[in-house]
C-alpha cells in the first residue's frame, strides 16, 4: 500500500494540473464556440479518441504484466523483445486507425456535422491522435517505477492545451482552431514521453535489432496472445461508457446537446481518471503479489478509500455542481446539471470497484472475466439507453451509463472470489 501511495500520489500531482488547467481551456472552447459549435467541436475529438481507444492494445498493462519478470532476472534481451513488439503494436493500431478514419469521414462525415471545410481539420487532428499513441512507453516507464516522470510527461497535455486554448480564443475562434491547439498538445506530450525514455537509458533496448520476434515473445510470456486480446477488449468496452454515449448524443439528439453533455462529462469523468490513477498505480504491485491473503487486503483497503472518496465528491458535485457549468461553460450549460448528477454516480461507482478489476486483471488470471463483465453490462447500458433516450434524451444516456457501471461492479463482485482462488 506504500507503494501504491506512492505511485498514486505522483499521479495524482499530474492530474491535479490537468484538473486546474481543464477547467480553463474546457471554458475558452465553449465560450468562444457556444454550445452548438462546441457540440461540433466534441464531436469530433470524442470521434478521434474512440477510434484511438478502439485500435489500441493498452501495450502498457502487457509490458507491466510479462516485464517485471525479465527484469527481475536481469533479462534485458528478453526485455527488449518484449519492448520493441509492444512498439510494433502501437504502429500497426495507429495505421489502422488512419484508414478506419479515412473511411469514416468520408462516409459519415456529414451525419457528425463536419462539413467539407472541417473535414481536412478532422482528419489531421485523427492521425496525429493516432500517431502519438503513447502506451508503450507508459509502460516502460511504470515498470521502471519512474512515475515522477510519467507525471511529467503527462502535464505537458493540459499546459499545451491551456495555452493552444487561449491564443485560438484570441486569434482564431474557430473549431478548426481548437483541434489544432489540441493535436499539439498531443504531439507535444508523444515526443516528451520518448524523449524521457531516451534520457533512461531505455531507448538501446528498442534500437536493438530484431523488431519482430513475434514467436519468441509468445514462447518466452505464456499467454501473451489471450492477455493481449483481452485488454484490448476490456479498454474497448470501457470505452462505452465514455466517448460512445456522447457520439450517440450527436448522432440522435443534436450537437448543441452534445456540447453540453460533452461539458457535464468532462466533470463527471475527472472520476474516471482518478479510478485510471489509481488502477494504474496498483497494476506493477499486484503483479508482484503472490500471496492470496495480501491480495484480498489490498482489495479491501483500495475499495474502502474508493468508497470514502467517492461519497465525498458526489456531495461536493451536489452541491455545486450547477454553479460549476455555468461558470465554465455560460447560462445555457446549467441544464446539464441532472446529467452531471448521473454521470458522477457513475463515475463514483467506478472509481469504488477499480480495485477489484485492478486485481481480476494484473494476475492474468481474470483479464477474460472482467471482459465477460464488462461485456454483459454494455449490453445491458444499451438495452437501457434504447429504453431511456426517447424518454429523456440526454439525461436518459446518463442513466443507462449509471446503469451499465452498477451492473458491472455487481458481475465483477460476484466472478472475484473465483479468481483470487485459482
Amino acid at each position: 500500500m506504500g507503494v501504491v501511495a506512492r505511485n498514486l500520489g505522483w499521479l495524482l500531482a499530474s492530474r491535479g494540473v490537468v484538473a486546474v488547467l481543464s477547467l480553463f481551456y474546457i471554458g475558452f472552447a465553449t465560450r468562444s464556440l457556444g454550445v452548438k459549435d462546441f457540440g461540433r467541436f466534441a464531436l469530433v475529438s470524442g470521434a478521434s479518441q474512440a477510434l484511438a481507444t478502439l485500435v489500441a492494445f493498452q501495450t502498457w498493462q502487457i509490458i507491466v504484466r510479462y516485464g517485471i519478470e525479465a527484469q527481475a532476472k536481469g533479462d534485458m534481451a528478453r526485455l527488449g523483445r518484449l519492448f520493441r513488439t509492444c512498439a510494433a503494436m502501437d504502429l500497426a493500431s495507429a495505421l489502422i486507425g488512419v484508414v478506419m478514419a479515412v473511411t469514416i469521414l468520408e462516409l459519415w462525415g456529414e451525419a457528425f456535422g463536419i462539413g467539407p471545410t472541417l473535414l481536412r481539420a478532422t482528419l489531421i487532428f485523427t492521425v496525429i491522435q493516432l500517431l502519438t499513441i503513447r502506451s508503450t512507453p507508459t509502460g516502460v516507464l511504470r515498470l521502471r517505477d519512474r512515475f515522477s516522470s510519467a507525471a511529467v510527461a503527462d502535464s505537458v497535455t493540459p499546459i499545451m492545451r491551456f495555452i493552444g486554448a487561449a491564443l485560438v480564443m484570441w486569434f482564431h475562434p474557430t473549431v478548426q482552431g481548437f483541434l489544432f491547439a489540441w493535436a499539439l498538445a498531443e504531439l507535444a506530450t508523444a515526443l516528451t514521453y520518448w524523449a524521457l525514455i531516451i534520457r533512461g537509458g531505455d531507448w538501446r533496448l528498442f534500437a536493438s535489432r530484431g523488431w519482430f520476434d513475434w514467436r519468441q515473445v509468445i514462447a518466452e510470456n505464456p499467454g501473451f496472445v489471450r492477455f493481449a486480446l483481452s485488454i484490448n477488449a476490456n479498454s474497448t468496452l470501457n470505452l462505452s461508457s465514455k466517448q460512445v454515449p456522447l457520439l450517440v448524443i450527436g448522432a440522435f439528439v443534436g450537437t448543441s446537446s452534445a456540447g453540453i453533455f460533452r461539458l457535464t462529462a468532462q466533470l463527471a469523468q475527472a472520476l474516471a481518471k482518478l479510478s485510471q490513477m489509481l488502477s494504474r498505480a496498483a497494476f506493477a504491485e499486484v503483479v508482484r503479489m503472490v500471496e492470496r491473503e495480501s491480495i484480498i487486503r489490498l482489495i479491501r483497503r483500495m475499495a474502502l478509500g474508493s468508497a470514502l472518496g467517492s461519497l465525498v465528491i458526489m456531495a461536493i458535485v451536489v452541491a455545486i455542481g450547477r454553479q460549476a457549468l455555468e461558470t465554465i461553460g455560460g447560462p445555457g450549460f446549467g441544464v446539464g446539471y441532472p446529467v452531471l448528477i448521473a454521470l458522477s454516480a457513475a463515475g463514483c461507482v467506478e472509481l469504488t470497484i477499480v480495485g477489484l478489476e485492478t486485481v481480476m486483471t494484473a494476475n492474468g488470471r481474470g483479464a477474460h472475466d472482467v471482459f465477460v463483465a464488462r461485456a454483459v453490462s454494455v449490453a445491458i447500458m444499451a438495452a437501457a439507453a434504447c429504453v431511456l433516450i426517447p424518454l429523456l434524451s440526454s439525461l436518459g444516456m446518463a442513466l443507462a451509463v449509471l446503469i451499465g457501471s452498477v451492473s458491472a461492479g455487481v458481475l465483477l463482485v460476484i466472478r472475484l472470489p473465483a479468481v483470487i482462488a485459482r
